[in-house]
Order: structure tokens, then C-alpha cells, then sequence
């Protein structure tokens, strides 16, 4: 998962021996002999097989909600249920063998190979020699880490991304039910960390584990988590929602201070292209007459058409002064590298449109073109997100 390895091959699901189950949070709160309060009274549910991140400032009690999940901190009242069974009440040797846990500077021990660092867990719940093996080599190739080249490493002798992606691994390796992950991915630079994160989410599709994620960086929340629990100091949770609601529609002003002014922004990251934000241009074909897609040029009003090849591939556009004189379109045509796929967010909508300058932005499924974006139609898709209304027409960016 990190920018110097290539991604690995996700393509063949293992469904999850162990399964994802939910974690159910009952009046839990943690109080020191202080008297301090760690975390108030909560009542949360994790839904099985979902990302769920808790986000906040420094000492809101995020990471002690976390850790009071496989009891490295015990709860001070209430209960924990993880399947519906109260993990307050089991030995917690045995809990945390169930549950993967994955923290920011990874924690694998330095005298041990990458391939025993990934078998811990297998060889303590009594895994023979071959059974444990065969699991790690699985998991290295699942994480991106070639098992022939990097299982008899040493941490050392690995990049800071390989390291997170070897602890990814050894958390995942007896096939836990649930996995923790405590600001995994902030020790490493910028570029390796988009990549880890983007490299996560493919895994988490793969293997659908119920996963607690901590971060205090509400961008990498709103990335990764299916939903978002909004912590502030004392313990206390603002708002528990999908990203889109949390950016949307804070709860309080706490929240809509904690996301930013520019949460907007930040929303067209999990708002989707939908079809009906999409804008429908003329369209004319390469061996049409550019006498012919003048008249259409006319006939609809507009400044301009999208071409398409013969197969009916995007192959650029024309423009109304370009479509004169005699010949075909193809001559006139000018090339259009502003695209983006059909299942792309509105944020890659956006950032094609401002890298390549461009006044528009072409949706396609595969080859087949769908139709276009403009900065008016975007601006209507993300209103539309936020409010339910049904998207403004912008038709006049093209006229």
C-alpha cells in the first residue's frame, strides 16, 4: 500500500472466515481515579461489516473509546457487545485474539521476519506450521507485498508503507471478526498515505470486516468511513452519520466548526456523479459533414458539440466557429482530455475540470459516453446532495 509497491490484486474475494459482526456500545464511559472524565456515557453501534471512524480533537476520547473495545482500557460502566456477546465479561486474552488491531507506528517486533510478525496470532491460537504459512503468504499478497521477497525481511529493511501494510496483515491474519485501527496511516508522507488509504478501501471490499477507525484528520474520515462519529472533549459523541450528512448537515455548531467552512469542498468527495446531474450537449460523429453539425450546432442553440468516433467513443469537441466551410468534422475537431468515469465522485469531476482547464467534463461508462458536467451542473449536483432537490437545468453554459 505504499507508493513505491505496486497495488495488489484484489480481484478474487476470500469471503471472511470470521466473519463481521456488530459492536454495540451501552452506556460505556470511562472515569479515572482523578476523576477525570475519559469518555461519557455512549451508546454506539457499529454496524457489522461497515468502516466506522471516530474523528475529533486530541483528548476527546477517541482512542480510549477504541481501546476499551478489546479492554486494553477497561470500562469504567456499562457494556460491550461484540455479537451480541458482553466482552466485559470474557477474558480479554481470548477477546483480543478475535479482534485485529492495527496502531500508527504498526508495532511489529524488530527481531522477527516479516512472515513471523504476520503469524503471531495464528501460532498462539495452536495453528500448525503449514495452515499458518499458507494463511501469511495469502495475506502478503493480498496487502501488496510480494511473500517470496518481503516475508524474511526484517521491519527494518522495509519502507514506511510496507511496514503499515505488513501490520495490516498480521491484524487480519486469523481472520478476525472485527479490526481496530488507531491513526494507522499518519506516520507516513502524504503521498505514501493516499495510497495506503486507497489501497485500504479495495481490501475493505474484499474482506468486510467491522472496522473502528480513530483519526483526527476529518479528510481521511470523510475518505474512508461509511459513517463518522463526531467526538468532543468529555467523551461525548455530536453526531454519528454517513460523511455526506456530517459535511452536509452538522449537528451542531461544534461539528460544523470541527468540518470546516470549506465542508462543502470536502462533500463532493462522496457525492457520486449521478445520471440526471449529467448535461447533454449536441453530439456529432467524426465522418458527419461539418456543414451538417453546423445546422445541429444551430438548431439546439449551443456554442459548441461533443464528437464522437466511429465506434462511438469520446473524440473531442467542435465548436460552433470551427464548424464551417466544407469537409467532415474530423478536421475540425478538437482533441478533449477532460473525462471521467461513470462511478467517479464530483471531487474528480471538479479537479479534471481545474487541472486541464476546462470548461466542461465528459462522463463515460467504459467507452460509452453519458453525457457532460459543467461547473453550473456540478454546483446544482452538490445542492441536489445536500437539500434533495432535483438538479437545477444549466443548459446555458452551452448556449
Amino acid at each position: 500500500m505504499d507508493a513505491t509497491a505496486a497495488a495488489p490484486s484484489l480481484t478474487k474475494p476470500r469471503p471472511a472466515g470470521g466473519g463481521a459482526e456488530e459492536i454495540r456500545l451501552e452506556g460505556v464511559s470511562k472515569t479515572y481515579a482523578d476523576g477525570t472524565v475519559g469518555v461519557a456515557e455512549l451508546d454506539l453501534t457499529f454496524a457489522a461489516g461497515e468502516l466506522s471512524v471516530l474523528v475529533g480533537p486530541s483528548g476527546c476520547g477517541k482512542t480510549t473509546t477504541m481501546k476499551m473495545i478489546n479492554r486494553i482500557i477497561e470500562p469504567t460502566t456499562g457494556r460491550i457487545l461484540l455479537g451480541g456477546e458482553d466482552v466485559t465479561r470474557v477474558d480479554p486474552d481470548r477477546l483480543r485474539r478475535r479482534i485485529g488491531y492495527v496502531i500508527q507506528n504498526v508495532g511489529l517486533f524488530p527481531h522477527q521476519t516479516v512472515r513471523a510478525n504476520v503469524g503471531t496470532v495464528p501460532r498462539l491460537l495452536g495453528w500448525d506450521r503449514a495452515r499458518t504459512r499458507a494463511r501469511v503468504d495469502e495475506l502478503l499478497a493480498t496487502v501488496g507485498l510480494d511473500p517470496a521477497v518481503h516475508g524474511d525481511r526484517y521491519p527494518a529493511q522495509l519502507s514506511g508503507g510496507q511496514r503499515q501494510r505488513a501490520g495490516v496483515a498480521r491484524a487480519l491474519a486469523a481472520d478476525p471478526a472485527v479490526l481496530l485501527m488507531d491513526e494507522p496511516f499518519s506516520a507516513v508522507d502524504p503521498v505514501v498515505r493516499d495510497r495506503l488509504q486507497g489501497e485500504f478501501l479495495r481490501l475493505q471490499q474484499t474482506v468486510r470486516k467491522t472496522i473502528v477507525f480513530v483519526t483526527h484528520d476529518i479528510e481521511e474520515a470523510v475518505r474512508l468511513g461509511d459513517r463518522i462519529a463526531v467526538m468532543s472533549h468529555g467523551g461525548h459523541v455530536e453526531q454519528f452519520a454517513p460523511p455526506a450528512e456530517v459535511l452536509g448537515s452538522p449537528a451542531s455548531p461544534f461539528v460544523a466548526d470541527f468540518v470546516g467552512a470549506d465542508r462543502g469542498l470536502k462533500r463532493l468527495a462522496v457525492t457520486p456523479i449521478d445520471p440526471t446531474d449529467l448535461e447533454h450537449p449536441p453530439v456529432v460523429r467524426v465522418t458527419d459533414g461539418l456543414a451538417d453539425a453546423r445546422a445541429e450546432l444551430d438548431r439546439s442553440g449551443a456554442r459548441w458539440a461533443v464528437v464522437l468516433d466511429d465506434r462511438g467513443a469520446l473524440h473531442g469537441w467542435l465548436s460552433a466557429d470551427r464548424a464551417a466551410g466544407p469537409g467532415t468534422v474530423e478536421a475540425g475537431a478538437r482533441r478533449m482530455d477532460a473525462w471521467v468515469p461513470a462511478d467517479a465522485s464530483l471531487k474528480d469531476a471538479f479537479a479534471t475540470m481545474l487541472q486541464l482547464e476546462a470548461g466542461w467534463v465528459a462522463v463515460l461508462d467504459g467507452d460509452r459516453f453519458l453525457g457532460v458536467l459543467t461547473p453550473e451542473s456540478l454546483h446544482a449536483a452538490l445542492r441536489r446532495s445536500v437539500d434533495g432537490a432535483i438538479p437545477e437545468t444549466a443548459g446555458a453554459s452551452l448556449a
